[in-house]
């Protein structure tokens, strides 16, 4: 429910009251002063703009318009509880414009840029994953990102220019912070978390869609409805784009060219993707070229802008799978993990004790090295000694790599483990 001051002149306030009542709108009233009249009114969330459109015809229409929820409670009072849970999503026009309230001052948006650019490069650099958790916190990405959603489904392409020149500025500064940092400092080889972070598992695509699903509702939700907090919700959107800004950055400084190729394939592969489910969430809850006191919409805009993130979105996965396994590493190591662990109980003469299978961090020219430690114990009744038993699991699980077509050069590490002797 939200509650709206709307000054006439006087005389038009009963007017005002009537179109209020078609828009069902409760606890009305009406103020008369020397040359004006003030209705106040509250009506649901959906109803603001449907009653702003049928007030465009007044003359010298003024409104005030409190954009937090209110609670409008009216006889008989055995209804009140029925009154409080009627709670609608906001109208289109009020999503509209608190997205354009979001927009800060440029010297704030930057500083905020440059902040999350260093507490991702400390988080990064000490293999501090808590210092991610805030960075995602600070880095100001939710803002731009939701506004190009809303411009595409509005139709804006003003808005919408300014939300993707906005989007690279936050995005550049940081990932020029998290470089100079990395140079002054003298790094000199990747750490394990940007390592890990830096891996792209197959299923990549789904946490920027989640993302940009979950900012948008939280946008089109009443603040009464949502059970998810703003900052919840633009942390996810940050989530998906401040570490691979990072890692670029950091990547770039000590000549890791893979891993800048991976962070700059997850920062496209999450721009598109928020983009496009932010975009369809808006235009599901109304949002359109048209709508009341917004006129600079244009139809064409948003099949376009939706065609060319799809489009994207769609060429970028086909080339993360063209390319495997480099755009999918941490999908090949769990599965790789798998095969190994079967591997072993298949032969028959060793016991599983711990399998770890993961990517080496060094790069070595012409193949994929895949690093794979295997912990096993003799069978009982066994036969072999151990260094038969090393041997001839390095060979199966070799062979079962190769065999599976993982794409991958697998040295295999195998450390037979004795039990402590009975006394």
């Amino acid at each position: 429910m939200r509650q709206l001051m709307i000054q006439v002149p006087q005389g038009q306030g009963e007017t005002v009251l009537q179109i209020a009542k078609s828009c069902n709108a409760v606890n009305f009233s009406k103020i008369e002063a020397q040359s004006i009249d003030l209705a106040i009114v509250h009506v649901s969330n959906r109803q603001v703009e449907n009653l702003l459109a049928k007030l465009e015809d007044l003359p010298e229409v003024h409104i005030t318009w409190l954009p937090t929820g209110i609670i409008a409670l009216r006889p008989p009072a055995s209804e009140a509880p029925q009154q409080v849970k009627n709670v609608k999503s906001r109208s289109p026009i009020e999503i509209f414009l608190s997205g354009l309230q979001s927009v800060g001052s440029w010297r704030s948006f930057l500083a905020y840029a440059a902040v999350a650019g260093v507490v991702v490069w400390i988080g990064l650099y000490t293999n501090t994953s808590y210092l991610l958790v805030a960075a995602m916190l600070i880095a100001p990405f939710a803002g731009p990102a939701m506004n190009s959603a809303i411009a595409t489904a509005r139709g804006d392409l003003q808005l919408l220019g300014r939300s993707i020149l906005r989007y690279f500025a936050a995005l550049t500064v940081t990932t020029a912070i998290a470089f100079l940092l990395s140079v002054i400092l003298q790094q000199q080889i990747p750490t394990s978390l940007m390592v890990d972070s830096s891996q792209i598992s197959a299923v990549a695509v789904l946490i920027p869609l989640a993302a940009g699903a979950a900012g948008a509702l939280n946008l089109v939700q009443s603040e009464r409805s949502s059970l998810v907090s703003g900052a919840a919700a633009g942390m996810l959107v940050a989530a998906s784009l401040a570490p691979p800004a990072g890692i670029v950055g950091m990547a770039s400084a000590i000549g890791r060219w893979d891993m800048t190729i991976s962070g700059l394939f997850l920062l496209a592969l999450q721009l598109f993707g928020i983009h496009l489910s932010a975009t369809l969430i808006f235009r599901a809850y109304g949002l359109t070229f048209q709508g009341s006191r917004y006129s600079r919409g244009k139809r064409q805009v948003f099949p376009i802008a939706l065609s060319v993130s799809l489009i994207s979105l769609v060429a970028i996965s086909t080339w993360q799978f063209w390319n495997s396994p480099q755009f999918e590493r941490s999908s090949r190591a769990q599965r790789a993990n798998a095969e190994v662990q079967q591997a072993v109980e298949q032969t028959g003469f060793a016991q599983l004790v711990e399998a770890n299978v993961r990517f080496t961090r060094a790069e070595t020219s012409g193949q994929n090295s895949l690093l794979t430690e295997v912990y096993v114990q003799r069978q009982p009744g066994s036969t072999l000694s151990n260094q038969q038993v090393r041997d001839r699991l390095t060979q199966t699980i070799q062979t079962r790599l190769l065999n599976q077509g993982f794409n991958v050069t697998p040295l295999v590490s195998v450390t037979v483990l004795e039990a402590p002797k009975t006394q």
